[in-house]
């Protein structure tokens, strides 16, 4: 069975999750000493990285009490004369682990990998945040049966809202009731951001710079606003808006989705040889036929909440070949071959993922409240709207945030630049201009007149690229400013 989650990441295609082993939290003081050695076992192969460990507080506010572990690696600079300091990464989430994202972003198989010029400038550093993979991990227990829903339930009327919620009440109670349920509370973007200082410091570095993308876009943006004087150059790319997984942002997802379909209908039209229509209006009705006809009569695993949440994922990256084979398949009655579909072997992925959306925010508790909202974007994001409008866990979360979501503001140096595309399916446009505003002084926005999730090294545009190694290397940003589709 395949089971397709909402990407978390940016290096989602090449990552795959473990199972995991739940350590115990631990009431020692946390420590500043880093001792290297060789990586755990990862997705992506690693012989250039070396790892560590990093003992912090559960709770900041208590820095005597119990601890969690940090999984940490670093890719040492090629060039120890021109170094510069540290390069902090992240590849997006909440819920996608870090630790191998140094390697994966130099390898061959990228578009436009981490180039020699920032290479030699920085230490580039991955870390696993916390709850996630190879630091302290949380889980919910979640079954194999709730774990192939994914987390893109679309909603047909009410009542598949108000069976949604029984399956979100479970999922709480689990969360709650699971082994790590004392972390929950903790496990938030604000607490990551201060781990993140906590490396910083542990490294000796009077400064680091930040690398991030999707969710990680919104975690560096965090950390620049809780330790503005502690940030060198920061890169974010991909943008949530400034209030980071709220829920407004689930409810983007539509939007991004009605951004982003039109370059696959015109694909698919200029590609008949798939039989997906030889319009892009065909193409869109052959969308909403085959999904209906999905939620009537699965195929195998596929029924039309996945066929739905497949395709707005596959329109994260480029290969829009793939994704007409899978729908042609599937409109024969066949299983299709997506890479990325495995079912996951644990819950940690999606069990993070609950606690920093549902840690970082307050969401609406009413049933009814989602209905009306899924009855909206039905209409206004016919494609997915009623999907990522849905009710989830965080509706009856065991605990409400423990403290204010942090406020994104201009206070501190100018010192951020941000790059986006203009028809991102996950992190649309409209979320990375609030984050701008929000910046004021702080941030200059590249913006690419191209769809896709990712632009930095994942992505091939040129001028694009350009502009972020420029500024890494340099500390020279371009004024806000438009790059234009790379020729393909």
């Amino acid at each position: 069975m395949r089971r397709f989650l909402l990407p978390v990441a940016l290096g989602a295609a090449l990552a795959a999750t473990t199972s995991v082993v739940v350590p115990a939290l631990s009431a020692a003081p946390a420590t500043d000493e880093l001792n290297w050695g060789p990586c755990p076992e990862t997705p992506v192969p690693t012989p250039d990285l070396e790892c560590t460990t990093l003992r912090v507080p559960l709770d900041h506010r208590d820095p005597g009490g119990p601890t969690i572990e940090l999984a940490i690696s670093r890719l040492p600079s090629t060039n120890p004369e021109q170094r510069r300091g540290v390069l902090f990464t992240n590849p997006g989430g909440p819920g996608g682990s870090g630790l191998d994202y140094p390697q994966l972003l130099t390898s061959t198989a990228l578009p436009s990998p981490l180039p020699r010029s920032v290479r030699d400038r920085y230490d580039v550093i991955g870390f696993d945040p916390r709850g996630v993979g190879h630091s302290t991990p949380v889980t919910c227990d979640l079954t194999p049966e709730q774990l192939a829903i994914g987390n893109l339930p679309y909603a047909n009327d009410p009542a598949d809202v108000v069976r949604q919620a029984e399956v979100a009440k479970a999922e709480a109670r689990q969360c709650a009731e699971a082994e790590t349920g004392a972390m929950l509370p903790h496990t938030t973007t604000a607490n990551t951001a201060r781990d993140m200082d906590r490396i910083r410091a542990a490294l000796g570095e009077p400064t680091a710079s930040y690398l991030g993308a999707s969710y990680g876009s919104y975690l560096g943006a965090v950390y620049a606003t809780l330790f503005p004087e502690r940030g060198d150059r920061i890169v974010l790319d991909s943008n949530l808006g400034p209030g980071g997984y709220g829920i407004e942002a689930m409810r983007a997802f539509g939007r991004g989705m009605q951004e982003r379909f039109p370059d696959f209908a015109e694909f698919a039209a200029r590609h008949p040889e798939h039989g997906l229509g030889t319009t892009p209006d065909e193409v869109t009705a052959k969308y909403h036929e085959l999904a209906a006809r999905l939620d009537r009569e699965p195929v195998a695993a596929y029924t039309g909440s996945i066929f739905r949440g497949m395709t707005f994922s596959s329109l994260y990256g480029s290969d829009m070949g793939a994704l007409a084979r899978a729908w042609r398949s599937l409109d024969r009655g066949e299983e299709p071959e997506v890479p990325g579909g495995e079912p996951p072997v644990s819950d940690n992925v999606p069990a993070a993922r609950f606690a920093v959306l549902c840690g970082d925010s307050a969401w609406p508790r009413s049933v009814q409240s989602y209905q009306r909202d899924v009855a909206v974007d039905r209409e206004r994001y016919p494609l997915i709207g009623a999907a990522s409008a849905n009710i989830a866990a965080c509706a009856f979360w065991a605990t409400d945030p423990v403290e204010p979501k942090v406020a994104i503001t201009d206070g501190g140096p100018s010192n951020v630049l941000m790059v986006q595309n203009e028809r991102d399916p996950g992190t649309p446009l409209s979320g990375a201009r609030e984050l701008r505003s929000a910046l004021g002084e702080r941030a200059r926005m590249v913006t690419v007149e191209e769809g896709g999730h990712g632009v930095y090294a994942v992505g091939a545009n040129r001028c694009a690229n350009d502009a972020v190694t420029e500024f890494l290397v340099t500390g020279e940003r371009p004024e806000d400013t438009t790059c234009a589709a790379q020729p393909r």
